[in-house]
C-alpha cells in the first residue's frame, strides 16, 4: 500500500458481530463485568489472544477496539500482571491497550494509578524490548507499538507514576551516551554542571554493581534507541520494494523524536544527545528521504524535527533567545571553525581569512570544503568535538557525503523563525489543501501519525506557543476551505469543450466563472523585504442569476476572503461526478490562490466605499471587482515563473468563489497571531510561565501574589450576617458593632493576609495563635450614602443567596491573580461571574474590566444579569454583531451607547435648566456641557456651602434639626420628589437626606462633565471610539471579535485591567490567549490585574471539524482545561440548583462532591412525580426495527428510525396527557437522526393544535448551555458507542433535564462501555421497557417515587408506542366530539346565548379538526404514506426551520376527555387490528444520501 493512499474509514462492529467473536466468547468467560460467576485466571489466554487476533491480524484496529471496549486492561490484563506471569504477549497486549485507548481518546492511565506496584518492573521490559534486535524475538512491527507507547508515556508527564518512570531517561546522567570529547566540552561550557556531574559519578561509586549497570542501562536508553534506528533507517534500498514496516517504524520514531525537543523538561538535556547522534544528517542523506512516495511524510516530520533541534532556546535555562542571542551563536561556530582551520589545516587558509558574512552561505561552505579528503574532513569535525578522534594511520569509517553534510548544516546561516513566519503566505494553496499528511480527510482513523503539531500540557516559549496554534489554525481552516470548494467547483461541473477549453454544465453559489482578471498594481516592497507591500488586481464576473444571489455577491464587503481557482477538465462534456473518486483529477484542478476583497468598482471604475450613503445602482451583469492578493505568494509565484520558466498562475484563474462570512474569519485571526509574534507581547510576570506550563502551578493563585488586598467591600454579595458568617466554615467573624440591628449589609471584610515567605517558628504556641489569627475576619457593616430622593435613586440589589464555596469564587475574583471556576451544570456560574464584576466595579471604580465567551448567547444572558445590578449603565458597552440578540429596549451596541449618551445629555441638560430656573438664575446655563459646568461650579456649590456652614454642628451648642429643612436651598427643584424630603426625626438623618440631594445634583454634573467629549466630537465613529477608550468601565466581546479587531483595539489605545472570561472551556487555546493581549505594555509590563476563568472542562470542548486536528493535534483542548491538567488550583462549585436529586447523580459522579441546594428537595416541582410515567427518569431499550438498527446514509450521518419514530410517539403522549410541548426537548447524539425526527415531526405532529412542536429538536452538542424541563434523548447507535464514549459529551446530555429524562438506546451496546458505567449502572438498574400510566392526566399531585394509584402499562417496543398513542388520539378526538355533543343537547335554560353559538362552531371546527388531524396524526394501522420518499428531503425541509417551534396549542385538550380516558384504558391498549409494523416507513435508512 502506498503511503499516500486515501485513508479508509473504520467500521465500526455490529453487536451481533461482537457476540459472535472469539474474543467476546473469552471475555463472557474470564472479565466481563457483567458476567457473576468467572474462570479463574490463565496466562495461556492471553497468549492465545495476543497471537490469534492480535498478530495474525497485523494489529488490525477493529480486533484492538473489541478488546479494549471489552474492558481486557481494566479487568484481565493488569489486574493479574506481575513479573512471574510477564511474557512478550503479555506486555504488547498492555501497549496495545493503551495505545487504543488514546487513539479513542479516553483516559489510559487510570487503571494503571490504582495498581502501581508493578509498573516500574513493566516499564523497564518495554525499555529492553523496544532495544532488542528487529529479527529476534520481537518483529519491527512490534517494536513500532513500543515506540508509540513510550511517546504516549512522554507526553504524559503530569501522570505522577509515569513521571517517575520516565524522569530516569531524560535526566542529566544521560549525559553519559555523549562521547568523551564532547561531554568535556559541554561541562566547560556551563561550570554548575562539571559539580553536579561529579556528584553523580560519587553516588554512582556507592552502588552495587546490579544497581549500577541497570542504572546505565536507562541513562543509555535513547542513545542506544537512536543507534538502533539508525541502522533501521539504513536498510531501507533507494528503489527496491521496501517493507511498509519500516516506513512506519521510521515515522513513529521521527514523531518521538520531535515529541522529546518540544518540551522542555524532555529536552533539556536530550537535545545535546540528539545534536551528537547526528541523526538529522543521517535521515537527510537516507534512502527513505529520496522516495519520492514512501518518504513523502517521513521528510515532512524530518523539517518539523529540525525545526525544533535549532528552536531559539537555551535548553539549560529555558529562556527564549533573541535575533541577537541566535546570531552571536551562529557567529561564535563559524569563527570556532575558522579558528580550527587557521591553526590546523593550511588547506583552508582562504576559508579562515574571509569574512563571516562571505563563507556562511551552503554554497561556500560546500566550495571550502568538498575539494577536501574524507580524513581531513573527519579531523576537522573531531577537533569541533563532532566525531571521536581519528587514530593515525588509519582511514575514516564514514562517507565523504555524511562528513560534508555535518560540516555544512552545522555552520551554514539559518533564515530565523520569524522571518520564515512573515515571509509565509496566509492563503492555502493547492499543494497543501490536498495533502493528507498535513490536512488530513475526515477518515483520519488515528493509526498513522502525522507532520502536524501537537497542543500538551507545556510550550518552550510564547513564540512556540504561538506557532503551532498558528499553523493548526491555519490548517483547520484549510480543511474548511477544501470541503468549500470541493463543493462549489463540482457543482459548477467543469467539462473540456470540443475545441480544449473549459466549458461549466452546472453552476453554483459560491462560486462563479471568472470573465477577466486583470494586476493592476504591484507595490514596491519596504526597505530590507522583498516581498511587495501591495498587490491588487481586478476580477471581473458575469451576475446573470437570481437576484437574491446577485445581491449575495453584491454585498462582498471590505475585507471578506475569496479564493481564485484554476481548472483544466481533461473530462468531456456530461461525463458524471462521482465524489468517492479523487476530486482533482475528475475537475482538473490546477492552482488556488487567496484574495482579499477591497470593494466592488462603479462605472468610473473607482472602488465604492462602505458607508452609511446608499450604493450606487449599476446596470448590466457585469460586475469588477478589486481585491488584494497575498503579497507573499505573488514574490513566490513571480520568482517561480522567471527562475524555473514555470507558467504564470495569476493569468490562468477561470473561477472566483466565496464563503459564508461567519466561517470565514481565518484570515483576521492568523494576521493577529502573526502581529503578536512580531510585537514583544508581554504576558504578566505572574502568568507567564503558568501558560508554558512549567513552575508553580499556583503561583498565580491570589494567596500568593504580593498584592493581595487585605479589606474588601462586598457590596450586596450577602443577604445578611448568618448569609456571612455561613459563607465562611471554620472561620472566627468578628464583627465591628455590638448591635445586631446594625449588623445588616452591606459589609466590608477584613482577610488577614499572609506574605508569601513565611519565618520558620519553632515555638508552637505561637503557631496556634498565627492559625487563629490565619481564620479571623474581621467585618465591618458599613452604609451606602443616601444618593437622592427618587426611588430610583435607591441602589438595585443582588437577592441570591451564594454558597460558600461560590462566595470564596467571588472572593477569589476581587483578588488579584488567577482564578479558576469550575462550574457543574446548574451551579450558577453566571451569577457568580456578574457578583465578581459588580463587586470589582464598585472596589475598583477607576479599573476597566473586559469580559469574553465563546458564544453571544452566554455574552448575552450575562449582561441581562449585569443590568439588574446597580451598575452605571453608562459604563456598560457590547461590542460585535450579536448585541441585536440582547433581550432588551436598550441598545449596548457602540453606536447604541452613542446615542444614549446624546439622548442622556439632553436629558441632564433638561435638569439643569429646571434648577436653573428653581433657583432663579439668568441665563442660559444648560446650552452645553461646558456652560453647565459654569453654573454648577459659581451658582450650586457657593449656595450649598452657604448651607452647609449654617447647619453644620456649631462648638457644643446642639443642632437644630428644623435648620436642616428651613435653609436647604434646593426645596424648589425636589418638589417632585415624594414629600416630604425631610423626616424631622432627627439631625444625622436629615443632614444625610440633604447630602444625598446634594449628591444626586453633582451626579448629573458629573456625568455632563463625562458627556462633553460628545459636544467635541462631531463623528458618531469618533465618540464610540472615545467611549470604547475612556467612557466604558465594562466592556463585552467574543473571543472570535477580540480576535479579529485585535490590531484595531491595540490602536485606539484600547486599556483594561481585568478579564473575565464565561465557557472557558469551551474556547480555543489561541482564542483564550489573544484577550490577554488587546492593550499595548506601559512601560514594558502588562497592567493587567485580574484573569477570571469560568468554565466546566468535564462538559464539551471547542468543536474542531477535522479528526485529525482534534485527536492527533490534541486541539480541541482549551486553556482551562491544560490549566486544569498542569494543576492550577480551582475552585469548584459544588450546589446544584438546576435537577432533581436522582437526575444529578446521573453526573454527579463527574465531579468533586456535586451536591443539591434545598430548594431541589423542597420546591413542589421537583418533589411531584412525572404525570403519566412511572420513573422520572428511564432508559429505554430499543432493538432493530424492520431488522435494522443505525443507518449511515452518508459518512457520519447517523440515523436510527426505530429510535426517532420511540421518541417522537412518547413526545405525543406526553403532550395527549397535557404537558405544555415548549417544556419538552429532543436531543440527539447525531445530526443524521436530528434531521430524521424533524421529519418525522413534521409528518406526524406539527401541524397538530392537539400537540405541536418540542421546544427544539438538536443535538446535545449545539444543546450545551441550554436546559428544559423534560429532555427525550436518542443516542442513534448500535454498533458502536461512537463519540459517545467521551464522558464529557455523557455529562452534557444527562445534564440538560430539570424533571424528566428519557433515554432511548440499545442497551447492550452502551452497558458495556467501561468510560459510561457510573452513569449507566444506574439506568440500566431500573426496567427497560417503558413505563407509563396513561389514565393520569399533566399535572399530578403523586409525589416522586410514590406507587400510582392508576394502572401502570409496559410497553414493549416502539410499534406498541406507536399503536397506543395514535388510538389514545382517535378515542380523546372521539371524547371531545361527544362532550360537545352532549353540550348542544342541554336544556336553553342552561346555556347562555354567546356560549351556546360559541358551541355551535366549536362543534364544527373539531369536526373538521377530527377529519383533517386524522390524517395528520400517526398513520391508522393500515397506512403506510410515511414512507422514505418523503423523507429523503429532509434537509430541505428542516435545515432552514428554526429550532425554537415552541407550539402555541400544544396540550390544549379538555381536561374532561383526558379524565375519561380512565374509562377505555383497556380497549385502547388493546384496540389495533392489524400488525403495527404496517405503519411506519418500510425503509429504516429513510434519509437518502442527499440529506447531508
Amino acid at each position: 500500500m502506498a503511503a499516500t493512499a486515501q485513508p479508509k474509514k473504520i467500521v465500526a462492529p455490529t453487536v451481533s458481530q461482537i457476540n459472535a467473536e472469539f474474543v467476546t466468547q473469552l471475555a463472557c468467560k474470564y472479565w466481563a463485568p457483567h458476567i457473576k460467576k468467572k474462570s479463574p485466571f490463565d496466562i495461556k489466554v492471553i497468549e492465545e489472544i495476543y497471537e490469534k487476533e492480535i498478530v495474525k491480524s497485523r494489529f488490525a484496529i477493529r480486533k484492538i477496539m473489541l478488546l479494549e471496549f471489552s474492558q481486557y486492561l481494566e479487568n484481565y490484563l493488569w489486574m493479574n500482571y506481575s513479573p512471574e506471569v510477564s511474557s512478550k504477549a503479555y506486555l504488547m497486549s498492555i501497549c496495545c491497550m493503551v495505545n487504543e485507548k488514546f487513539r479513542e481518546n479516553v483516559p489510559a492511565w487510570e487503571i494503571f494509578k490504582k495498581k502501581p506496584d508493578h509498573f516500574p518492573f513493566f516499564f523497564k521490559h518495554i525499555l529492553k524490548a523496544a532495544l532488542a534486535e528487529t529479527d529476534g524475538e520481537f518483529s519491527l512491527h512490534e517494536q513500532t507499538v513500543l515506540l508509540l507507547f513510550l511517546d504516549h508515556c512522554f507526553n504524559s508527564l503530569e501522570v505522577d507514576l509515569i513521571r517517575s518512570q520516565v524522569q530516569q531517561l531524560i535526566s542529566l546522567p544521560m549525559w553519559m551516551g555523549l562521547q568523551a570529547a564532547r561531554l568535556e566540552l559541554e561541562l566547560k561550557k556551563t561550570p554548575k554542571l562539571r559539580k553536579f556531574w561529579n556528584l553523580i559519578k560519587k553516588n554512582d561509586e556507592k552502588m552495587d554493581p546490579e544497581a549500577r549497570e541497570q542504572a546505565y542501562q536507562e541513562r543509555r536508553f535513547l542513545s542506544q534507541l537512536i543507534q538502533k534506528f539508525i541502522s533501521v533507517l539504513k536498510s531501507v534500498p533507494l528503489s527496491e520494494p521496501v517493507t511498509m514496516d519500516k516506513v512506519h517504524y521510521c515515522e513513529r520514531f521521527i514523531e518521538l523524536m520531535i515529541d522529546l525537543e518540544a518540551l522542555l523538561p524532555t529536552r533539556r538535556w536530550f537535545n545535546t544527545i540528539l545534536d551528537d547522534s547526528h541523526l538529522l544528517v543521517h535521515c537527510y542523506l537516507s534512502n527513505l528521504v529520496r522516495r519520492e512516495e514512501d518518504g513523502h511524510l517521513f521528510s515532512q516530520l524530518l523539517d518539523m524535527l529540525k525545526f525544533y533541534t535549532g528552536f531559539e532556546i537555551n535548553d539549560q535555562t529555558g529562556n527564549a533567545l533573541t535575533e541577537n542571542e541566535m546570531t552571536t551563536i551562529h557567529y561564535d561556530r563559524i569563527t570556532s571553525l575558522q579558528r580550527a582551520a587557521f591553526a590546523h589545516f593550511p588547506e583552508l587558509y582562504d576559508f579562515a581569512l574571509s569574512n563571516v558574512a562571505e563563507v556562511d552561505t551552503r554554497e561556500s561552505l560546500v566550495k571550502f570544503f568538498g575539494p577536501l579528503s574524507s580524513n581531513t574532513l573527519h579531523q576537522v569535525a573531531s577537533y569541533l568535538c563532532l566525531l571521536p578522534t581519528l587514530p593515525k594511520n588509519e582511514d575514516t569509517t564514514f562517507d565523504k557525503e555524511f562528513l560534508l553534510e555535518l560540516l555544512v548544516s552545522r555552520h551554514e546561516r539559518r533564515i530565523s523563525q520569524i522571518q520564515q513566519l512573515n515571509q509565509m503566505p496566509l492563503y492555502p494553496t493547492e499543494k497543501i489543501i490536498w495533502d493528507e499528511n498535513i490536512v488530513p480527510t475526515e477518515y483520519y482513523s488515528g493509526e498513522g501519525c502525522l507532520a502536524l503539531p501537537k497542543l500538551n500540557l507545556q510550550f518552550l516559549t510564547l513564540h512556540d506557543y504561538l506557532l503551532r496554534n498558528f499553523n493548526l489554525f491555519r490548517l483547520e481552516s484549510t480543511y474548511e476551505i477544501r470541503q468549500d470548494i470541493e463543493d462549489s467547483v463540482s457543482r459548477m461541473k467543469p467539462w473540456q469543450s470540443e475545441y480544449g477549453g473549459v466549458v461549466f454544465g452546472g453552476w453554483a453559489r459560491m462560486a462563479q466563472p471568472i470573465v477577466a482578471f486583470t494586476v493592476v498594481e504591484v507595490a514596491k516592497p519596504n526597505i530590507g523585504e522583498n516581498w511587495p507591500t501591495r498587490v491588487r488586481a481586478d476580477v471581473t464576473i458575469n451576475l446573470n442569476v437570481r437576484d437574491h444571489i446577485k445581491d449575495e455577491w453584491e454585498g462582498l464587503r471590505k475585507h471578506d476572503v475569496c479564493f481564485l481557482i484554476t481548472v483544466r477538465p481533461t473530462k468531456p462534456y456530461g461525463t458524471k461526478f462521482d465524489r468517492r473518486r479523487p476530486f482533482i483529477e475528475q475537475v482538473g484542478l490546477v492552482y488556488v490562490r487567496g484574495c482579499e476583497i477591497q470593494g466592488m468598482l462603479d462605472d468610473k471604475g473607482r472602488v465604492i466605499e462602505d458607508g452609511p450613503e446608499p450604493r450606487p445602482n449599476l446596470r448590466g451583469e457585469s460586475r469588477t471587482f478589486r481585491v488584494f492578493l497575498d503579497p507573499n505568494q505573488y514574490q513566490q509565484d513571480m520568482t517561480n515563473t522567471i527562475q524555473n520558466g514555470a507558467e504564470d498562475v495569476y493569468e490562468t484563474f477561470n473561477i472566483i468563489m466565496r464563503r459564508k462570512p461567519k466561517e470565514n474569519n481565518f484570515k483576521a485571526v492568523l494576521e493577529t497571531i502573526r502581529n503578536l509574534m512580531n510585537t514583544d507581547c508581554v504576558v504578566p510576570d505572574w502568568l507567564h510561565d503558568i501558560i508554558l506550563g512549567y513552575g508553580d502551578p499556583s503561583s498565580a493563585h491570589y494567596s500568593k501574589m504580593p498584592n493581595q488586598i487585605a479589606t474588601l467591600d462586598f457590596n450586596d454579595t450577602f443577604l445578611s450576617i448568618e448569609h456571612l458568617k455561613a459563607s465562611f466554615p471554620g472561620h472566627n467573624v468578628k464583627v465591628t458593632v455590638e448591635d445586631p440591628a446594625l449588623q445588616i449589609p452591606p459589609f466590608r471584610i477584613t482577610f488577614p493576609v499572609r506574605s508569601g515567605k513565611g519565618k520558620k517558628r519553632k515555638d508552637a504556641d505561637v503557631e496556634d495563635e498565627d492559625t487563629e489569627e490565619a481564620k479571623t475576619l474581621i467585618v465591618e457593616p458599613h452604609v451606602i450614602p443616601n444618593r437622592g430622593p427618587y426611588p430610583y435613586n435607591q441602589p438595585k440589589r443582588n437577592t441570591i443567596q451564594f454558597t460558600h464555596t461560590q462566595i470564596e469564587a467571588i472572593r477569589a475574583g476581587m483578588q488579584p491573580g488567577l482564578t479558576m471556576v469550575v462550574g457543574p451544570p446548574g451551579t450558577g456560574k453566571t451569577d457568580v461571574a456578574v457578583q465578581i464584576i459588580s463587586n470589582i466595579y464598585h472596589n475598583f471604580p477607576e479599573q476597566r474590566t473586559l469580559i469574553v465567551t465563546h458564544s453571544n448567547q452566554a455574552l448575552n444572558q450575562l449582561f441581562e444579569k449585569i443590568m439588574a445590578l446597580d451598575i452605571d449603565e453608562r459604563h456598560l458597552l457590547r461590542l460585535g454583531h450579536g448585541e441585536e440578540e440582547l433581550e432588551t429596549e436598550k441598545d449596548f451596541s457602540r453606536y447604541g451607547r452613542v446615542n444614549y449618551v446624546l439622548a442622556r445629555r439632553i436629558e441632564l441638560l433638561e435638569e439643569v435648566k429646571r434648577l436653573q430656573k428653581s433657583l432663579g438664575v439668568p441665563g442660559d446655563a444648560s446650552y452645553t456641557c461646558e456652560t453647565a459646568g459654569y453654573f454648577f461650579l459659581y451658582q450650586v456649590m457657593s449656595r450649598w456651602e452657604e448651607y452647609i456652614s449654617k447647619v453644620k454642628n456649631k462648638g457644643s451648642a446642639l443642632p437644630d434639626v428644623t435648620e436642616v429643612s428651613t435653609f436647604f436651598p434646593f426645596h424648589e427643584y425636589f418638589a417632585n420628589a415624594p414629600q416630604p424630603i425631610f423626616k424631622g426625626r432627627s439631625y444625622e438623618e436629615d443632614m444625610e437626606i440633604a447630602e444625598g440631594c446634594f449628591r444626586h445634583i453633582k451626579k448629573i454634573f458629573t456625568q455632563l462633565e463625562e458627556f462633553r467629549a460628545s459636544e467635541l466630537l462631531r463623528s458618531g465613529l469618533d465618540r464610540s471610539k472615545y467611549l470604547l477608550v475612556k467612557e466604558a468601565k465594562i466592556i463585552a466581546m467574543t473571543c472570535t471579535h477580540a480576535a479579529l479587531k485585535r490590531h484595531d483595539l491595540v490602536k485606539l489605545g484600547f486599556k483594561y485591567d481585568n478579564i473575565l472570561m464565561e465557557e472557558a472551556a469551551q474556547i480555543l487555546e489561541i482564542e483564550t490567549f489573544i484577550p490577554l493581549l488587546l492593550q499595548n505594555p506601559q512601560d514594558g509590563f502588562s497592567r493587567l490585574k485580574r484573569w477570571i476563568m469560568i468554565g466546566d472542562h468535564h462538559q464539551l470542548p471547542p468543536v474542531i471539524k477535522n479528526m485529525a486536528f482534534q485527536k492527533y493535534s490534541n486541539m480541541e483542548q482549551s486553556l482551562f482545561t491544560r490549566f486544569v491538567r498542569v494543576g492550577v488550583p480551582t475552585v469548584d462549585l459544588d450546589a446544584q440548583g438546576r435537577a432533581r436529586a436522582s437526575l444529578c447523580n446521573l453526573y454527579n459522579w463527574r465531579y468533586k462532591n456535586l451536591g443539591n441546594l434545598p430548594h431541589v428537595q423542597l420546591l413542589p416541582e421537583f418533589s411531584t412525580a412525572n404525570a403519566g410515567l412511572l420513573y422520572d427518569f428511564q432508559l429505554i431499550n430499543v432493538e432493530d426495527f424492520q431488522g435494522v438498527g443505525e443507518s449511515e446514509p452518508n459518512p457520519y450521518f447517523y440515523q436510527n428510525l426505530g429510535e426517532a419514530e420511540y421518541v417522537v410517539a412518547l413526545f405525543m403522549y406526553m403532550c395527549l396527557l397535557g404537558y405544555p410541548a415548549d417544556r419538552i426537548s429532543i436531543l440527539t447524539t447525531y445530526n443524521g437522526q436530528k434531521h430524521l425526527i424533524r421529519d418525522i415531526i413534521n409528518r406526524r405532529c406539527g401541524n397538530n393544535p392537539l400537540i405541536g412542536r418540542p421546544n427544539k429538536v438538536t443535538t446535545v452538542d449545539r444543546f450545551q448551555g441550554q436546559q428544559n424541563d423534560y429532555i427525550l434523548l436518542s443516542l442513534v447507535r448500535t454498533r458502536a458507542v461512537g463519540h459517545l464514549r467521551d464522558v464529557r459529551r455523557l455529562v452534557v446530555a444527562m445534564s440538560r433535564a430539570r424533571l424528566g429524562l428519557y433515554i432511548f438506546a440499545r442497551v447492550s451496546l452502551f452497558q458495556n462501555c467501561f468510560e459510561l458505567t457510573p452513569a449507566f449502572s444506574q439506568l440500566t438498574a431500573r426496567p427497560l421497557h417503558l413505563h407509563i400510566i396513561p389514565t393520569e392526566p399533566f399535572p399530578t399531585t403523586r409525589k416522586n417515587g410514590e406507587r400510582p394509584s392508576h394502572e401502570v402499562q409496559i410497553i414493549k417496543n416502539m410499534p406498541q408506542m406507536a399503536n397506543f398513542v395514535y388510538n389514545m388520539y382517535m378515542h380523546l378526538i372521539q371524547t371531545t366530539h361527544h362532550y360537545h355533543q352532549t353540550l348542544l343537547q342541554l336544556p336553553p335554560a342552561m346555556v347562555e346565548e354567546g356560549e351556546e353559538v360559541q358551541n355551535q362552531e366549536t362543534e364544527l371546527e373539531t369536526e373538521e379538526e377530527a377529519m383533517t388531524i386524522q390524517a395528520d396524526i400517526i398513520p391508522s394501522p393500515t397506512d403506510t404514506s410515511c414512507s422514505h420518499e418523503t423523507l429523503a428531503f429532509q434537509t430541505d425541509t428542516t435545515s432552514n426551520q428554526t429550532e425554537t417551534t415552541p407550539s402555541e396549542t400544544g396540550a390544549s385538550s379538555n381536561p374532561e376527555a383526558i379524565s375519561a380516558l380512565s374509562e377505555t384504558t383497556t380497549t385502547v391498549a388493546g384496540a389495533v387490528p392489524a400488525p403495527a409494523e404496517a405503519n411506519m416507513p418500510q425503509d429504516a435508512t429513510s434519509a437518502s444520501a442527499e440529506t447531508k
